[in-house]
């Protein structure tokens, strides 16, 4: 019988600014990080249908607050129905505890419903940079994030993900996701 090799996280890339705690991984920390350090963390968290945006670029991280001694995170999923959710959750789960959060409560919340206005302008160029158009309130990408064209087509209303389009460039030919305006 062969026994599965052991799932181990890398660490989170290093941060500007924040000094990382010198505790081993998953060790208690002896005192409370900041909230400031806790959000350096959470921007370290790939979105995991789109791993080229943090979930903080995203927007979906609502709030960050002690509880006393529990950590809580509020998170506001893209949908209600967004089958990524339990995958972010468990995201922001093993990498707080793996910067020694024991007490840690995940708060979903649903309202306000999120939007693309909430999404960072960092978030918007990485999407771009990634080869994905970023949301515009006019409707449709403003020009093709490869070759940088405005001839584009929509193909389909529906993309690669329930929030996300299909449109092609008429210049490069290349088809490319756009980001819906919700």
């Amino acid at each position: 019988m062969v026994k599965p090799a052991p799932h181990s996280r890398p660490a989170p890339a290093p941060v500007p600014g924040v000094v990382r705690d010198t505790a081993p991984r998953g060790a208690a920390l002896a005192e409370k990080p900041t909230l400031e350090t806790v959000w350096a963390w959470l921007s370290a968290i790939p979105d995991p249908e789109i791993p080229a945006i943090s979930l903080t670029d995203l927007g979906i991280i609502r709030d960050v607050a002690w509880r006393d001694d529990t950590l809580v995170v509020t998170i506001t999923p893209t949908y209600s129905g967004c089958p990524a959710t339990s995958i972010i959750n468990l995201d922001i789960e093993m990498a707080l505890r793996d910067h020694g959060i024991e007490n840690l409560d995940l708060k979903r919340q649903l309202s306000p419903p999120w939007t693309t206005d909430w999404m960072s302008d960092t978030g918007r160029a990485k999407l771009e940079s990634y080869g994905i158009a970023p949301p515009r309130p006019a409707g449709g990408p403003q020009h093709c994030p490869h070759c940088k064209s405005t001839a584009v087509e929509r193909i389909s209303q529906f993309g690669s993900t329930p929030c996300k389009a299909q449109w092609r460039c008429c210049d490069c030919r290349e088809p490319f996701d756009y980001f819906k305006c919700i």
